[in-house]
């Protein structure tokens, strides 16, 4: 992940204690979600033993503040058994309101990580990164499946993993908070997404010479594709489509939900069609959260295609 911000939402349980239990692949991101969890309020401790995160949770129960632990293969009591069955007597407490957050991330942005970092992974100390990668997977399999929410960060940024955080876990807001964001299909799509829409079909802005260095959020670029006779269409069906849903999904207890618009660049037509629904749903009353992942990485490639030419 670079330094600049998916799973079981929590739901309020009345006054059940929430507990967020994190684990997950070493370098996929843990000590910046228990950083960021206590920066939300929540009491953090970072690899504790198992045997002592009951006591610790019964005697910190009586300050009322939501706590988040971090337990993964860097401890030294760790077993995936042992730790599924302390799982399983938290989620029989009826005074708890339990979730189990897991990290992944794919092997190679992995590797790439510990590279760059130069750090040793703590499974492979004496031996190439990706054994030790290969050996903790294996070893988490088994608390990734019985997880409520699995993040994916091999393609996040740490600030997007910062707001989806936020999103799902502040405990000082209601409603349903909706997560709308641009992305360039050429870079991966965000794998964080509950719904995705390719914008695709639409004319390209990029062929118009007078436009590639714009992005959606010009003007010009915007009559460009609203004078495209698809749009207004397809517009009109994707908030006749959303609209019926996004109260389904608040009935369920998801207070954050994720909408990915893509197109090729990441530029023209997904950030200006993310900036319409953005507006659109924050008009029926829903906290929008707005984002254009590619859109920083589009305008370098534009600069430099500008410079060349």
């Amino acid at each position: 992940m670079t330094d600049d911000a998916t799973i079981t939402q929590l739901r309020p349980r009345g006054s059940k204690r929430r507990v967020v239990l994190t684990s997950g692949l070493s370098g996929a991101g843990l000590s910046s979600v228990l950083k960021t969890l206590e920066d939300l309020g929540y009491e953090a401790v970072d690899n504790l033993r198992l045997s002592m995160i009951p006591a610790l949770i019964r005697e910190s129960a009586a300050n009322g503040k939501p706590m988040a632990i971090s337990v993964d293969s860097r401890n030294a009591e760790f077993n995936a058994e042992a730790f599924l069955k302390l799982l399983q007597e938290f989620r029989a407490d009826a005074k708890m309101d339990l979730r189990l957050l897991f990290l992944d991330c794919d092997n190679e942005a992995l590797q790439r990580r510990f590279n760059e970092t130069r750090r040793r992974h703590p499974l492979a100390l004496d031996r190439p990164v990706m054994e030790g990668i290969t050996i903790e997977r294996q070893l988490l399999t088994p608390v990734r499946e019985a997880s409520d929410h699995v993040i994916d960060t091999s393609l996040m940024a740490l600030t997007d993993l910062r707001r989806l955080l936020a999103g799902h876990y502040r405990t000082d807001i209601g409603g349903m908070t909706i997560s709308v964001s641009s992305f360039a299909y050429k870079h991966g799509v965000p794998r964080e997404s509950d719904l995705i829409f390719d914008v695709r079909f639409l004319r390209n802005p990029h062929w118009d010479a007078k436009l590639r260095a714009l992005s959606g959020h010009d003007l010009a670029v915007a009559e460009h594709i609203r004078h495209d006779p698809d749009f207004e269409p397809f517009f009109n069906s994707l908030l006749q489509f959303l609209f019926p849903l996004l109260p389904r999904y608040k009935d369920e207890g998801k207070s954050y939900l994720t909408i990915a618009v893509g197109c090729t660049g990441g530029r023209h037509r997904s950030v200006f069609v993310a900036e319409q629904l953005g507006t659109m749903l924050a008009a029926q009353g829903y906290v929008v959260a707005l984002t254009h992942r590619d859109i920083d990485r589009a305008e370098k490639v534009a600069a430099e295609g500008g410079r060349k030419s």
